[in-house]
């Protein structure tokens, strides 16, 4: 199973402002490319802060540039982080975006809470697919036609034989970490062994 993971959602294309930014271009930069929130990057390319949109709101007299608006230091994420791993991190320091950065600490892009949640957002047929192809055929080792899989809205519905009992609940847990997936309910009856 291919879990989606935070270099399949971020942004690529990332907005980035520098420690001396004024205040005015930072507001311009959020208004001209309809952004939350700019990360702030030291001459490395490697963030510092961020300066969101609240901050921006809250600006202190004596804040004139990045340094003195951002949020710092920045929350950072790794482009191999699963999204569960993104969204904790994201919940744990109360933020809403994280500067994605390579091994070396450079920026390279902005996964937000939106991007998380197209996960859910699969369509049904492909969920139904990984299941069949990944889930009963290559992980459990299951004949196509002895479970059938049914999707809707990320619900799924098993139904069908399956080996012995032990066998359903691993199915469900399974299926259940198929990204997409919101329910499953099994109606499985198993075989009895000789």
């Amino acid at each position: 199973m291919q879990h989606r993971c935070v270099r399949d959602l971020m942004t690529r294309e990332v907005v980035r402002a520098g420690r001396d930014t004024a205040f005015k271009e930072i507001a311009k930069l959020l208004a001209q490319y309809g952004i939350t929130a700019v990360p702030v990057v030291d001459d490395g390319d490697r963030p510092v802060g961020v300066v969101s949109e609240a901050d921006v709101l809250r600006r202190e007299a004596d804040a004139i540039t990045a340094e003195g608006l951002m949020t710092s230091p920045a929350v950072v994420a790794r482009p191999q982080w699963t999204v569960v791993e993104a969204a904790r991190v994201m919940e744990s320091h109360h933020v809403k975006r994280l500067p994605v950065v390579d091994d070396a600490g450079r920026l390279i892009g902005v996964v937000s809470r939106s991007d998380l949640l197209r996960v859910f957002l699969r369509q049904d047929s492909a969920i139904r697919e990984e299941i069949q192809g990944d889930v009963l055929t290559r992980t459990l080792g299951l004949a196509p036609h002895s479970v059938t899989v049914h999707v809707v809205d990320g619900r799924v519905t098993l139904n069908g034989t399956v080996g012995q009992a032990s066998l359903t609940p691993v199915l469900e847990r399974l299926c259940r970490g198929v990204d997409g997936v919101v329910d499953v309910r099994s109606h499985l009856g198993h075989k009895l062994n000789a």
